[in-house]
């Protein structure tokens, strides 16, 4: 090879060793070989530092080796480079979530959320987080958008009856454990809360059955127990009054509180 042209093609192949590929970094990324990956999308990045897919796969890739602050840095990024990225906020909301800030992660997907309605993820998250911050009416407003977009998710279902036992809904609690005891009918604590929201209605017999459910399964649940007894309390008060002794010895508040009625 001609000498003169070794000397252009060498530097030329040691400053082409420097760049890198959207397209590799993320076959890395979707391989799981996420060090690598952070390694490449840093090489585009040197060359493009306002590559928005390149720093939200490197995120990603920190977010996955759980490196919180890296990732949140390149999120920051992103927002001062776009700042209706709705991605990144809610990068930086679910790394909140894991940390268990639960203030900062109902920031940031709120955020998320203004940005782009219609995620599912975002919204979901950001109701469970409303949750943990005792926002319950927010939460079921926001987990209703939610389940216009996926009807027949189980999860959201469950969390919507929290929120609305939580915020003093029992009608609208009993139908979302309703509707959730369709998809996952074994689940324990939807069939209690079910219970609890058909008592607070009135629907006694209906409460009792899942009461009975419950202590099936679990003979010590005393809450159940208690509630259960509560319900009795008109047809066979004997009955009632010694399960309200049994739980309010179990520990049972809701027992303690209606042993009254027994005197």
């Amino acid at each position: 090879m001609n000498k003169n042209r070794l000397f252009y093609i060498l530097p030329f192949l040691l400053l082409s060793s420097c760049f890198g590929t959207f397209s590799e970094g993320e076959r890395l990324f979707r391989n799981q070989e996420y060090q690598k990956a952070i390694s490449e999308f840093s090489k585009v990045l040197f060359i493009s530092s306002t590559d928005l897919k390149s720093l939200h796969l490197r995120a990603r890739a920190h977010e996955e080796l759980e490196e919180y602050d890296e990732a949140i840095a390149d999120y920051k990024t992103i927002t001062k480079l776009k700042p209706n990225y709705a991605q990144a906020y809610a990068g930086i909301g679910k790394i909140r979530w894991k940390q268990e800030n639960y203030v900062e992660a109902e920031k940031f997907l709120l955020i998320a959320a203004m940005h782009d309605s219609e995620d599912y993820e975002i919204l979901f998250l950001l109701g469970r987080a409303m949750i943990m911050n005792k926002n319950y009416r927010s939460a079921d407003e926001f987990l209703e958008i939610a389940k216009k977009i996926k009807p027949k998710e189980a999860n959201l279902h469950f969390y919507q009856g929290i929120a609305r036992a939580h915020s003093g809904d029992p009608l609208g609690c009993a139908a979302s454990f309703n509707t959730y005891l369709k998809y996952a009918s074994d689940n324990l604590t939807a069939r209690y809360n079910r219970g609890w929201a058909l008592m607070r209605i009135g629907y006694l017999e209906w409460a009792i059955e899942d009461f009975d459910e419950v202590l099936k399964a679990k003979p010590k649940h005393y809450e159940a127990m208690a509630r259960r007894a509560y319900c009795y309390m008109e047809q066979d008060q004997a009955k009632a009054c010694r399960e309200l002794q049994t739980a309010a010895q179990g520990g049972s508040q809701f027992a303690l509180k209606h042993l009254a009625d027994c005197n």
